[in-house]
């Protein structure tokens, strides 16, 4: 295999996972403006996309600096 070969792949890579966050958030949007709703998805696409939804929630909680209960000031 290539360096380019490599390079390439790893440009792949990087972009299908920002890809991936654009098909959430647009699944997010349709289901927002009723165009779609989560039972229409197939139950293995459900579960990936309940997943992922966890996962993010779960680092966005860990870096959670800030107590929201207790005031700034």
């Amino acid at each position: 295999m290539s360096q380019n070969e490599d390079s390439y792949k790893q440009e792949l890579s990087v972009s299908d996972a920002s890809f991936i966050r654009v098909l959430e958030d647009l699944i997010d949007a349709l289901v927002a403006n009723g165009v779609l709703r989560m039972t229409d998805l197939p139950p293995q696409a459900l579960a990936k996309l309940n997943e992922r939804k966890l996962t993010r929630q779960r680092l966005r909680d860990s870096l959670d600096l800030i107590n929201d209960d207790e005031p700034l000031i």
